[in-house]
């Protein structure tokens, strides 16, 4: 399908082809009618992609302190990469579109194929994989291209929301632009007195058109025009949906505003501000956030919790409606503000006359997709050996194209990476492009049904881990999934089954266990014998809010990250641990808790402490372990150093040990390397995390009696990772 992305480095504008998405159960696909640009906001986008570094550095300082942390932390190495990775990335366009239903999620309510719906939060493409509750049915009254507005309607509609005012109050609203005009247009349709200002005379026309006091602004003779038509009291509210840096617009405002009235940033303005303006008249400030209450929202927007109407009368969803009712019953009317129509061929074109044409307004792109699910191949096909493997890759986010990616190819996978696929298409196909990748397959069942393909790396979302580990392994593929392999025990019996079932490899993505300072390590302690103490600590730091960790659906922390920690210390014990006891900080619920204590007795006495807080300095090294016992200490630090015994050791290179472990893998699976049944390892530490999570809801769980307790000591860094 198309899609029309820009270059987040440079600003470059391309229609790109992608595969088709694949909408979760929460989400509808939808065939694109017609969608609209929003003028400001992406003018806007376009023209910080196009700024240098410094200038984007200067836009968005909070996102330079994140990467001085991160560096600080992480170190600079990884940093940069992710860094670069960003910067390389292609971001879609768009989020105000119409269209028809091609299927729907089954936790989707009242949406069917054939129904057509406004959209909000995706972008200019053929199909779009949309929210549920941001899908909303289109009467049969309205026309695609009005409904194309819903989105930036509603942004509209919540600023109008946000100014409180009742039917015969007044308004100004300064900036009119394509959101502006529409609402002036809705503040109009609910019984105001409106007053309309910009900079422009054909805005201030049009605004005036529509039934508004149009005016152009020109300071104290506006003020007086405004005075006159609010019978010298000034407007009840004042919405401010102006785009400059400027803080003028909103000084102005105060100007024109009665005593405590309210103004409303909708916007994105300047505001270096005199505060007696405001304490004189005490003004109430507000600023509305895009369409409504759920926007943002997880739960409102991927979990499709909607709010109950008793408590949030108005939420994104419900002020589409209220856009599309108007519009149908005729009393909002925005067909003449669309100046130009491009089929989606030609979208850089209708770039061009966004930026060059100072009256375009409301610019639109046409489709033509059909509107029937694409038929998908019903049989898997054998796969094909060979002696040197070819990889599939499912997921292709940050961690697989800055961190995953550039290790395959270290490790000599670079001309066998045969196709990839992600749940959106985009970031597949741009991954693909970056790394010589010749097919993105558009779902998961066409990349497991290619003869071409004999591994298939899983990189996504940790929740279809386990899932799409049984899929690949029933389909006759080898497998690598990285960490966590399952969420829950049912999980882990799913993929025990398959693998039992399937002559294929399973590898999990416990890294660390290849770090070069690990074997390292495990080579000084072999040495000896006895017991050894084990103290992991782990900076692990705070993840903003939103950040997908905090789905529950995900696992949280622990299972996908702890695990990592937990599996290094078994690793370098050399067997499966017989106690685990967990111990958390009693913040959140036991399986999403982010300050926790692991504490792992072992069979032959030996112990080991995990300490993984997100409290500690940011400058605080990421990773530190502590070994003692079997006549050493051995200190590694964040993978950075290696201390044995008091002395630092050059000889052993840094690294987590992603290359090594990618190596390893390809040597398995071509018949290179021993077949050494080390997956115990990777299952007991899948074991073992679950009982950490057990643990801290207060369960104890015996360990499973289906894996050995002693790892198999003669299968060197390979042990562990391989079936």
């Amino acid at each position: 399908m198309k899609q029309i992305v820009q270059s987040v480095s440079g600003g470059e504008l391309r229609v790109v082809d992608v595969p088709q998405p694949e909408p979760g159960a929460t989400e509808v696909l939808v065939a694109t009618r017609r969608s609209l640009l929003s003028a400001g906001t992406e003018r806007a986008v376009r023209e910080l992609a196009s700024a240098s570094l410094l200038r984007k550095a200067r836009a968005r300082p909070d996102l330079v302190r994140q990467v001085v942390n991160r560096a600080r932390t992480g170190g600079v190495r990884s940093t940069l990469a992710a860094v670069r990775s960003r910067l390389d990335e292609d971001m879609p366009l768009g989020y105000s579109a119409a269209g028809v239903v091609v299927t729907a999620g089954a936790a989707t309510d009242g949406l069917r194929p054939g129904m057509r719906v406004a959209t909000a939060s995706a972008g200019h493409a053929e199909y779009q994989a949309v929210p549920g509750l941001l899908a909303v049915p289109v009467p049969d009254a309205v026309s695609d291209q009005a409904a194309a507005f819903g989105a930036v309607a509603a942004i509209a509609l919540q600023g109008l929301r946000q100014a409180d005012v009742s039917v015969g109050g007044s308004v100004a609203v300064v900036g009119l632009g394509l959101v502006g005009q529409l609402t002036v247009r809705l503040a109009l349709a609910s019984g105001l007195t409106v007053v309309g200002i910009d900079l422009r005379a054909w805005t201030a026309e049009l605004a005036g058109g529509a039934g508004a006091l149009g005016l152009v602004e020109a300071g104290a003779a506006t003020t007086e025009q405004v005075m006159e038509a609010t019978r010298g009291r000034g407007v009840d509210a004042v919405l401010i949906t102006a785009a400059t840096a400027s803080s003028e617009p909103v000084a102005r405002s105060a100007e024109i505003a009665r005593d405590r009235a309210r103004l409303v940033v909708v916007g994105d303005v300047g505001l270096d501000l005199d505060r007696r303006r405001f304490y004189e008249r005490e003004l109430d400030l507000r600023f509305a956030r895009s369409y409504g209450p759920g926007r943002y929202d997880r739960a409102y927007e991927e979990w499709g919790v909607d709010y109950p109407i008793g408590h949030v009368r108005w939420t994104a969803r419900r002020n589409v409606e209220t856009y599309l009712d108007l519009v149908a019953s005729g009393r909002v009317a925005v067909d003449d503000m669309v100046t130009h129509v491009f089929d989606v061929e030609h979208a850089t074109s209708a770039y061009e006359v966004l930026a060059s044409d100072p009256r375009s307004l409301a610019v639109q792109l046409t489709y033509s997709a059909p509107a029937q699910p694409a038929a998908r191949p019903a049989t898997i096909r054998p796969r094909r050996r060979s002696a040197s493997p070819r990889a599939g890759l499912i997921g292709a986010g940050t961690y697989a194209k800055a961190t995953f990616l550039p290790a395959l190819k270290a490790a000599g996978w670079g001309d066998d990476l045969v196709a990839i696929t992600s749940a959106k298409g985009l970031s597949a196909r741009h991954a693909a492009e970056r790394n010589g990748i010749a097919v993105v397959a558009p779902t998961v069942e066409d990349l497991l049904v290619r003869d071409d393909v004999d591994v298939v790396f899983v990189l996504s979302r940790h929740d279809s881990h386990a899932e799409l580990a049984v899929r690949a392994l029933d389909a006759g593929k080898h497998v690598f999934v990285e960490k966590p392999l399952a969420l829950t025990r049912d999980e882990l019996d799913g993929v025990l089954a398959a693998y039992d079932r399937n002559p294929g490899h399973l590898f999990v993505g416990f890294n660390r266990r290849h770090a070069p300072m690990v074997a390292y390590t495990r080579k000084v302690l072999s040495a000896g014998s006895g017991p050894i103490s084990v103290a992991y600590r782990v900076n692990a730091g705070q993840l903003p809010a939103a950040h997908w960790y905090h789905d529950r659906r995900q696992g949280g922390r622990v299972r996908g990250e702890v695990c990592h920690f937990v599996d290094l210390a078994s690793w370098l014990v050399g067997e499966q641990p017989r106690v685990v006891h967990a111990y958390g900080s009693g913040r959140g619920e036991p399986g999403l808790e982010e300050d926790v204590s692991v504490l792992l007795g072992y069979p032959d006495g030996s112990t080991a402490t995990i300490t993984y807080s997100t409290t500690g300095h940011r400058r605080t090294p990421k990773e530190r372990l502590e070994i003692l016992g079997r006549g050493h200490t051995v200190l590694i630090d964040d993978f950075r150093r290696l201390e044995v015994d008091g002395r630092e050791v050059k000889r052993a290179p840094g690294g987590k040990g992603h290359q090594e472990q990618l190596a390893h893998v390809r040597a398995v699976i071509a018949g290179n390397a021993p077949h050494q049944r080390g997956f115990e390892a990777s299952i007991g530490t899948t074991e073992a995390a679950l009982s950490a999570i057990a643990a801290l809801a207060g369960i104890v769980q015996e360990p499973s009696a289906r894996l050995p307790t002693q790892l198999d000591a003669e299968s060197g860094v390979s042990a562990g990772i391989t079936s």
